[in-house]
């Protein structure tokens, strides 16, 4: 990191990338390795916006496809040939990453037999030598066998077709620290204030803050590249305040559901929603993501999903599951809004409608803007962009474009099977390994070879962060050797904990801030920070705030005796009967049973139950609360565990024991 600062403050740079998502990486690998000396920074974390919160699928576009043919539109068809050239390209460069993935497309009316089986065969066409697997039609029963939680009513047959599927976050991740292999000097959490130019007027760097250190510099560079996605605009107004927003920010909302929703290797299209969308319905590192919507939303920094977004996308897919499948709120384990960045195209006379591929724009002070497309097709835009700023600033390259094809950094020695080395040369449990070698391709070795010491007899080594999720501590200190600055760095995208669950990343969270702490020397008031913002972002950003809202609209499902229970294990922490619970009592009930609680911790249990928002529990809510675990609304709450954790560990009087000897 030192280095990368003074490099960045003293050297002039041939292209400066501002953003770190998919397309900024993107633009930054494709200029270094065409012999152009070149920066990347990014004001939060690398990933940290829309390019973590996609769908995880790698895609050409079943629905452009279908508009291109029925619509006659030859720019939708050369979008989605492109992005099947795209998609073949990124399932090649990071097999470890990414993977093929059979789709189900459920047919429940006979005429739509012969129009999607059209549909799909002319998406296997234009796939051409590119095709991962054929197309194929499954009658009623093949379709109930591959997928049992599908609505049997009316079902006809299926359709399964093949696209790919990701870690975003880590794909991201892997392109920047390809990008930095090859000689990209490239920082997180580092903010462009303002845009310099020289004598006429033309960019020639940015003024940035580290926003760790807070300490301000200017980085030099020929050519600037914004590569802000939704937040395209406020770059361009830096470099022209005069100039005329195109970014129309689109909200789409996922939620996260537990694996047993869907089969672990088939996901399913809903090709027609009530609101006109696609929904799909997919497996991912063992949980099931369902998702998006679609809804105009203004720029922001912390998108947050609302109920009525997750209500309407559980509605949705019920209309899909077996009636037998109680669909509930509760299930959800996670949810997430990204913003996809929508632009109109500066460059035509029709500035009204939105662009449907992506837009490139040169301003008069030479920034030049990438906005627009989809994930699938960050590699071409780059590559187009790379171009761009070659022509616009008069850079001259040593080498073409090399980046279809180039390996991505874990790539280069891995193989399916790995993970059995892993398992016989470090004793790591079967599903560690998988996990390390899926995350980490032929890094995985490093990872593993910091794992310490169990002191059991199996695993020999890893300690795992939570036991359900195969993460171990090694992945908290290599994390940071991957530029994880902050505790959200690591439980959001280094691993995707808060993506699956968001109870298991609040249980972890003291864990890693103590590893990170450790490691980077932080202070007390440090690691109380961090603690913070990564509860406060769980809660905002990963769904736990919406989860509260609908609790509090949960009717009360109790009976007379499950009520009269709920009220004793109430008194139990009322024991001076003021009729609510403050965060004293909980004090006071974990210190009883010499159970130790962080103080920031027992705020979040309270504030979790806390309807009303007024610093007490009442007893009214905790009916609400019990009521709600028993009609689903609400699968688990941290309170309640903890609670149950220490009725189970509280001792055995002895006439219980039956005296003991």
């Amino acid at each position: 990191w030192f280095l990368f600062y003074l490099a960045l403050k003293s050297d002039e740079f041939d292209v400066l990338v501002v953003g770190g998502g998919a397309t900024g990486a993107g633009v930054a690998l494709d200029a270094q390795t065409r012999g152009l000396k070149t920066a990347l920074v990014e004001y939060d974390d690398f990933s940290s916006g829309t390019s973590s919160r996609s769908t995880k699928l790698i895609h050409g576009g079943v629905r452009y496809l279908q508009a291109a043919i029925f619509g006659l539109d030859l720019e939708q068809y050369r979008m989605v040939k492109e992005a099947l050239f795209e998609r073949a390209n990124l399932l090649n460069c990071a097999p470890h990453l990414s993977y093929p993935l059979p789709i189900m497309l459920p047919i429940y009316k006979l005429w739509q037999v012969p129009y999607y089986w059209l549909g799909i065969k002319a998406y296997d066409f234009v796939s051409g030598k590119r095709l991962l697997k054929a197309s194929y039609y499954i009658n009623k029963e093949q379709a109930l066998e591959r997928f049992p939680a599908l609505k049997k009513d009316s079902l006809k047959g299926a359709l399964i077709y093949y696209d790919g599927q990701h870690n975003d976050a880590r794909m991201n991740l892997s392109i920047i620290l390809t990008g930095i292999g090859h000689g990209v000097k490239a920082v997180n959490h580092t903010k462009v204030e303002k845009l310099l130019k020289d004598a006429d007027g033309k960019i020639c760097g940015a003024a940035v803050r580290d926003m760790i250190t807070n300490e301000q510099y200017n980085i030099k560079a020929k050519a600037v590249v914004n590569a802000t996605g939704p937040f395209t605009d406020s770059i361009r107004q830096m470099a022209d305040p005069d100039a005329k927003p195109i970014c129309q920010p689109s909200a789409g909302v996922h939620v996260v559901l537990p694996g047993y929703y869907s089969p672990s290797n088939t996901g399913l299209l809903d090709p027609a929603t009530s609101d006109g969308r696609v929904i799909f319905f997919l497996p991912w590192e063992k949980m099931t993501v369902v998702g998006t919507t679609d809804a105009s939303t203004p720029v922001t920094f912390n998108p947050m999903p609302t109920d009525y977004e997750i209500e309407f996308i559980l509605n949705e897919i019920r209309g899909y599951l077996s009636k037998d499948i109680n669909v509930r709120r509760g299930d959800v384990t996670s949810a997430w809004s990204g913003l996809r960045p929508l632009v109109r195209d500066p460059n035509k006379k029709d500035t009204k409608s939105l662009a449907r591929n992506h837009v490139i724009e040169v301003s008069k002070s030479n920034l030049v803007s990438i906005a627009g497309g989809k994930w699938t097709t960050y590699r071409s835009m780059a590559e187009e962009t790379v171009d761009t700023v070659i022509k616009a600033c008069n850079l001259t390259p040593s080498n073409p474009c090399v980046t279809a094809g180039l390996l991505l950094m874990g790539a280069h020695n891995w193989y399916p099977l790995l993970h059995i080395r892993l398992v016989q040369d470090y004793g790591l449990d079967e599903d560690v390994a998988k996990h390390l070698s899926n995350t980490y391709g032929d890094r995985a070795f490093a990872v593993a070879g910091m794992c310490r010491v169990t002191g059991r007899r199996w695993p020999i080594v890893g300690h795992r962060l939570h036991s359900e999720f195969p993460y171990v501590e090694a992945e908290v200190r290599y994390a940071i050797k991957e530029y994880a600055m902050t505790a959200v760095d690591v439980i959001a995208r280094r691993l995707r904990l808060a993506f699956l669950n968001t109870y298991a990343a609040h249980e972890t969270l003291e864990k890693v801030v103590d590893i990170m702490a450790k490691e980077l020397q932080w202070s007390n008031a440090e690691r109380k920070s961090q603690l913070e913002a990564a509860r406060l972002f769980l809660n905002e950003q990963m769904g736990q705030n919406a989860r509260a809202l609908s609790l509090s609209n949960v009717p009360l499902y109790l009976t007379h005796d499950e009520m009269k229970a709920v009220e004793e294990k109430f008194n139990l922490l009322d024991k001076d009967r003021k009729g609510h619970i403050t965060v004293n009592d909980l004090r006071r009930h974990f210190k009883e049973h010499s159970q130790k609680i962080d103080e920031l911790l027992l705020h979040e249990l309270l504030n979790e139950v806390d309807l009303n928002k007024n610093g007490e529990i009442e007893l009214t809510e905790f009916y609400q609360l019990y009521s709600g675990l028993k009609g689903g609304q609400i699968s688990q709450n941290r309170l309640v565990k903890y609670l149950e954790e220490i009725q189970q560990t509280s001792a055995i009087p002895v006439f219980r024991s039956g005296g003991g000897v």
